[in-house]
């Protein structure tokens, strides 16, 4: 740590308050201090010997550690089974740089030229990279002190002044050194283990030569470099040569001449050996006789405990003894034989810190207490025999330990505290140099290492003393906070080796006391801590973490009752008041904001809760000391509130959101908020499972998604305007022929879409109403633009001559038309289509795929099924119910122009208006006919009985259209409650008569009622334009397939024209459609029949030549279609072509069924054959060899089979006709006239899927029922007196098909309940005719 950590300055005087005084404490401590020194005194310099008398005491000395040393030895306790201890990994790195300087000659204590050679060889090995790895891993000392000797021995071998055995001698002098200097390199180090310094000390001790007995009872000797002279070593008795004293002199600041005088007066008198050993022994007496100190059974909770204590202690006391025996033999002398235990090799510890401990507890020795001779000399083993002293009295009669020996301790180590921390301080030390956490320095660590050992303080009050006063320092603000885990480490390391069961009580009181203040000082830097949130790091707080789980893991908080959960709740609602607090100003903040969007504050605080919630979340993802959730705390306060201010704001959010067209709060604002507060909720949900808040969020937004589906209907009506302004209905490259309208417009309708999607609304039942009011207006989108398609279309299909003309092409069918001689006949002008009708029609058939595509986007069919099973109960309806009904005008007979002249044809439309005279719907104009066919359908929405007044009109170019005709009808629920299609023949006011067909069905706010309706409209758009391509072609089919054409034909053959000519104009594309082909179908002639003679005068060529103005027709047309038409689209039109061909030729041979008379008379034998001539060439144009626009199957449909069945009886004798009529008409009975069918339901035209399955079932249908009857039918309307057969046979057919309506109805009596009691109300009167 560095000296800037500190924020206080530490004091002398500032000191606890213990009954110690300073002047007791120096007493005590300085005993100690001059005890270790007399235990181990350091050599001074001597008068030279002489050269002889040193060679001998040399050589004397050699030979006699020859004799008491070997590696054996030093490491039998070892292998003996002893514990092995591995040292710190650092140690490698330390020792790689000590051994480099020693080598390099940069470290002066190791100067000596052998010792650097011994150094450096073993440097060599120690940079191996193996042997590096082999040390990493077992990290034994024991190896590399063995691997030094090793090299050390080859070193000495070689050398020259060593000779005979001079090497063994020198051997064990170089070993001390490396042992030395390992020790010196482990002191440095933080956490070394005890035992390995003790093992060290020990290897220190055994290593050394032996030594003379001298006056002062100890043994010193030397082995020096310099060969010429020995220093003989004496104690010395000057502070100066004491360290210890020193460090003593410095901490208390006592003054070198003072200090020297205490030495003075204690050494000697006071301080001795036998002093020493006298403490020692009483410790032990004590021990047996239960007394107070150094511990009784009382101090431990279980005998466990105390006989661990016991047996530790006791062998610790006897080790310290026997060491302090083997260096002086003369102890021996007044120590009882019974109180000094046989010798065992001692496995002893030296603390490298004040809360370093060994494993074995109480088997350290400091290296005071050791020898500079060999534990094995032979003056030992007369230790039995020495005279035994005076009774040791029990009781506390020390002299180096004081009174109160932990009360001091803690003193002193408080002194040792305070002195660091002021050098520390001191401007000798830069601000950025490092420090130690542990604050004691090295040589202050040493004393108080001396002093526990003396005054028998255990490991583990050691610990925590030590973190006791680092706590009181802390509190203080005197050290930082970094200092509390590393005096942690210490109680860790003794807990760990030590079980704290095993603790003396009064350590556990004393631990759980300090542990309990901890737990409070940094539950309160917690505490304040949270007011950071929500900006609070780890980084903040981890330090207190640490310390908190240490302590609450340890336990020891229950013994002082300490109520942790209750803390907790402190800390947690210290976090829910700051986050409060915090919300508050944040939302001030944003309110006071200028503007006049309320909507905007509630946003960006929803932004500050994600941003404040995944930061807090990312950073704590897990509780703080597994209670406080910091971000469940910050959700559980911030949510609320955001949700409860958007709630109280409701009503004036609702109000600036729809005050006029750009509201003050838009309506987007108010969706994001929608997203925001469904975020949160989902964040609030996981966070706080088991949270009471509540915010139905749908039930506050639905208000807002109604508006805005309203704003979306609004705004429909301009998409569909834009997307055609925008159209010039050019097809688009790969689009299948559809321009960029219809594109433009499903676009505009699916963003609406995607964005209820988006919402992702949790209430199905809701949402499912969303949808079937947005299909509503997709509906009417659809329906708008098939009006404004048609009306475009309607406009180039029926132009105004004053807007455009008709462009006309220059080719030989138009010239064959004009030359051909026709008198009182008006002809037929052909019709060119244009590229732009082409792609209206594409349009129409692509908005279908599209419609269908939406309907599964909007999954419609799961939507409807969630409304009919999760709708709530239905309150009485107040409201009318509504019908559907679908109103078709099909075709106007005997009609007749105003002026009354017999030979006007009229150009007529029919318009349907209300009761006020608005009119509601208009068909298209027909030109030319006094028998119209319109086939338009019209749907209207009532609530109550409607009378539509039907109008014929005939077009004028110019002023006001004529009025043909009028008739009325009453769209009455009652009276169509049965939901059939009635057929009503209404007679127009002045002549003729009209047939409009009704059915209707109830109308229902549902999804696929309104996606039926869409695919209606369109369905009608397109049957209404391919009806208009029809229609523009049917006159000139008519014309060129008709019976003047044909009349003209069989006269020609008569005036004897060349056909040769002509032949030559017909082109090479019907050549391969010429002749006779193998798929015609042949009908066999009945038995008695005479056959037709083929008339021979005409060929296949001359007749195809009638109809080739046709065929080139096709051709010119058929160019346009196929450029612009989709695949689709052209078989669709060619289809119906196709279709009307029949209907023509059909035409040509019977009148239509009725049961009035019909002026139309039979053709001849040739005439019939020419017909099927041109039917059969027409088909083969079609089919194309498979290669035409019309597939084959709907070619030879069941039509053309009816046509081709008239060829069976047309000759027919009349008897004949009727008879197979009656026949068949039984047949049909007893088969059962077909019902007729309800309408066509908008449900069965919901999507593309229903609308295929009603055509497959229509077409299966219309093949399965028999029409040979109606076609006899209409071949007798061609023979005299048939009007009564016909009638009859009719009247029959309707009779029963009555009686079976009747059966069914009945059979749906229960269904149709409410119909039947609704049949006898009356119909409303007739309104009176609007005035015009």
């Amino acid at each position: 740590m560095s000296r800037r950590s500190y924020n206080g300055s530490a004091h002398e005087k500032r000191l606890s308050k213990y009954r110690v005084s300073d002047d007791e404490l120096f007493n005590y401590v300085l005993r100690v201090a001059i005890l270790s020194y007399v235990m181990i005194p350091k050599p001074v310099g001597s008068p030279r010997a002489s050269n002889s008398d040193t060679k001998d005491k040399e050589h004397s000395s050699r030979l006699s550690a020859l004799t008491n040393f070997s590696i054996a030895d030093m490491f039998r306790d070892v292998r003996d089974g002893s514990k092995s201890v591995k040292f710190p990994e650092k140690l490698l790195k330390v020792l790689e740089q000590k051994l480099q300087d020693i080598a390099m000659g940069k470290d002066p204590a190791y100067s000596d030229q052998l010792v650097r050679r011994t150094m450096a060889k073993f440097y060599g090995q120690f940079m191996v990279d193996s042997f590096k790895r082999q040390m990493k891993e077992n990290r034994k000392i024991e190896e590399l002190i063995l691997m030094f000797a090793t090299h050390a021995t080859g070193v000495l071998k070689k050398e020259p002044t060593l000779a005979g055995d001079g090497w063994k001698l020198e051997l064990n002098n170089q070993i001390a050194h490396f042992v030395k200097m390992l020790r010196e390199c482990l002191r440095g180090l933080h956490h070394v283990s005890p035992e390995l310094l003790s093992r060290l000390d020990i290897y220190t001790a055994k290593l050394a030569p032996a030594q003379a007995y001298s006056d002062s009872g100890y043994d010193s000797s030397s082995t020096s470099r310099d060969r010429d002279s020995v220093s003989v070593p004496a104690i010395s008795s000057k502070v100066s040569d004491m360290q210890l004293v020193q460090t003593v002199a410095r901490l208390f600041k006592i003054p070198e001449q003072a200090i020297q005088a205490e030495v003075d007066q204690l050494r000697g008198q006071v301080v001795t050996e036998k002093a020493a050993l006298m403490d020692l022994k009483t410790c032990l007496k004590n021990i047996n006789a239960g007394a107070a100190f150094p511990a009784r059974r009382d101090d431990f909770d279980s005998e466990a405990a105390w006989n661990n204590w016991k047996s530790l202690e006791t062998t610790h006391l006897q080790q310290l003894m026997l060491a302090m025996v083997g260096t002086n033999p003369e102890l021996a002398k007044s120590t009882p034989s019974d109180n000094l235990p046989s010798y065992q090799p001692p496995d002893s510890t030296r603390p490298g810190s004040v809360y370093s401990i060994d494993s074995s507890m109480g088997n350290s020795r400091h290296p005071s207490i050791s020898s500079r001779r060999s534990l094995f000399d032979p003056t030992m083993q007369g230790i039995d025999e020495l005279d035994g002293d005076e009774e040791i009295p029990v009781g506390h009669h020390f002299t180096f330990i004081p009174p109160n020996p932990k009360k001091y301790y803690q003193r002193l180590v408080e002194y040792c505290l305070v002195a660091d921390l002021e050098v520390m301080l001191s401007p000798e030390v830069d601000d950025n140099d490092e420090v130690s956490l542990g604050i004691l320095s090295p040589s202050h660590l040493d004393l108080i290492s001396e002093c526990a050992i003396r005054w028998r303080i255990g490991h583990s009050f050691r610990a925590a003393c030590f973190l006791d006063l680092v706590r009181q320092f802390y509190e203080r603000n005197d050290v930082p906070m970094e200092c509390i885990p590393e005096a942690l480490q210490g109680v860790v390391k003794v807990t760990s080796e030590l079980d704290i069961k095993m603790w003396p009580v009064h350590d556990v009181d004393y631990l759980s006391s300090i542990y309990a203040g901890l737990f409070n000082i940094f539950l309160s830097s917690l505490y304040h801590a949270m007011d950071s949130l929500p900006g609070l790091k780890p980084s903040e707080i981890e330090p207190y973490l640490v310390v908190l789980e240490h302590v609450r893991d340890s336990g020891l908080l229950d013994q002082f009752d300490v109520d942790v959960g209750a803390r907790m709740t402190d800390v947690q609602d210290r976090a829910k008041e700051v986050c409060a607090h915090w919300y508050d100003l944040k939302m001030q903040e944003l309110q006071s904001a200028p503007g006049v969007n309320r909507a905007l504050p509630l946003l960006y605080m929803t932004d500050e809760i994600e941003k404040s919630t995944k930061a807090l979340d990312k950073r704590f993802p897990e509780p703080i000391l597994g209670a406080i959730d910091i971000t469940s705390i910050y959700v559980e306060v911030a949510i609320p509130r955001i949700i409860t201010e958007l709630t109280d704001s409701q009503k004036r959010l609702f109000e600036a959101s729809m005050n006029g067209p750009t509201p003050d709060v838009p309506i987007e604002d108010i969706f994001a908020l929608y997203r925001r507060s469904k975020m949160l909720m989902g964040m609030y949900d996981a966070f706080c499972p088991n949270g009471n808040f509540e915010f139905e969020i749908t039930s506050f937004f639905e208000p807002y998604v109604r508006q805005w589906l309203l704003n979306t209907d609004n705004k429909t009506a301009q998409w569909v305007e834009a997307a055609i302004k925008a159209d010039n209905f050019v097809a688009e490259e790969g689009t299948e022929g559809r321009s960029s309208s219809i594109v433009d417009l499903f676009e505009s309708l699916r963003t609406p879409i995607n964005f209820l999607q988006d919402l992702e609304w949790e209430n199905d039942y809701q949402e499912a109403r969303f949808f079937t009011s947005l299909s509503k207006t997709i509906s009417k989108a659809v329906e708008q633009y098939c009006r404004s398609v048609e009306n475009l279309f309607l406009t180039e299909m029926y132009p105004r001559p004053s807007e455009y003309i008709q462009p006309q092409k220059s080719s030989a069918w138009l010239e064959k038309a004009r030359q051909l001689t026709i008198t009182g006949e008006k002809r037929v002008e052909p019709f060119n289509f244009r590229p732009e009708s082409c792609v209206k029609l594409n349009n129409v058939e692509a908005a279908r795929k599209l419609l269908d595509k939406m309907y599964d986007q909007m999954q419609a069919d799961k939507l409807a099924e969630v409304l009919i099973h999760s709708a709530p109960p239905v309150p009485e309806k107040v409201e009318r119910e509504r019908a559907l009904f679908s109103v078709k005008i099909v075709i106007a007979e005997g009609l007749v122009p105003p002026d009354g002249s017999p030979s006007s044809r009229l150009d007529t439309f029919v318009t349907l208006s209300d009761e006020a005279g608005n009119r509601l719907a208009k068909t298209r104009t027909i030109y030319e006919s006094l028998n119209p066919r319109w086939e338009e359908t019209f749907d209207f929405s009532v609530d109550k009985p409607l009378w539509l007044m039907v109008s014929v009109r005939d077009r004028a170019l110019v002023g006001k259209h004529d009025t043909v005709g009028r008739a009325y009808v009453c769209l009455d629920p009652r009276r169509f409650g049965d939901f059939l299609t009635h057929e009503l023949w209404m007679d127009l006011d002045t002549e003729g008569r009209i047939l409009v067909r009704v059915s209707m069905e109830g109308e229902k706010d549902d999804i696929q009622f309104y996606f039926g309706r869409g695919f209606r409209s369109l369905k009608r758009a397109e049957g209404d334009m391919l009806r208009i391509f029809i229609d523009k072609m049917s006159p000139f089919i008519q014309q060129c397939l008709s019976r003047n054409v044909l009349k003209t034909l069989m006269k020609s053959r008569d005036q004897g024209l060349d056909y040769n000519k002509a032949l030559g104009g017909v082109t090479a594309l019907y050549r391969s459609a010429l002749g006779a082909s193998s798929s015609e179908v042949q009908i066999p002639l009945p038995q008695g029949e005479k056959p037709r003679l083929r008339p021979e005068e005409l060929t296949d060529i001359e007749i195809e030549q009638a109809i080739l103005p046709l065929f080139d027709y096709f051709d010119a047309n058929l160019q346009t279609l196929n450029t612009y038409l989709s695949d689709t689209a052209k078989q669709m039109v060619m289809s119906r072509v196709w279709k009307d061909i029949l209907g023509v030729i059909e035409g040509l041979l019977i009148p239509p069924l009725s049961d009035q008379p019909s002026d139309m008379k039979p053709l001849s034998d040739k005439e019939v054959d020419i017909v099927f001539k041109w039917l059969k060439f027409l088909r083969d144009y079609f089919y194309a060899n498979g290669e035409g626009p019309v597939p084959l199957e709907t070619i030879q449909n069941q039509k053309y089979r009816d046509i081709l069945s008239i060829r069976l009886y047309y000759d027919w004798h009349t008897d004949a006709l009727m008879e197979e009529c009656v026949r068949m008409m039984q047949q049909s009975l007893s088969a059962g006239i077909p019902l007729r069918k309800k309408a066509k339901s908008v449900y069965a035209q919901k999507n593309l899927g229903t609308i295929k399955q009603k055509k497959r079932e229509k077409k299966e249908k219309k093949e399965t029922e028999a029409t040979s009857e109606q076609t006899i039918m209409r071949i007798l309307r061609m023979r005299p007196r048939t009007q009564e057969f016909i009638a009859q046979q009719l009247q029959i057919m309707e009779t029963m098909q009555a009686e079976q309506e009747k059966r069914a109805r009945e059979q749906e009596e229960r269904k149709l309940k409410r119909l039947a009691s609704n049949q006898s109300n009356p119909l409303p009167p007739v309104p009176p005719l609007p005035q015009t």
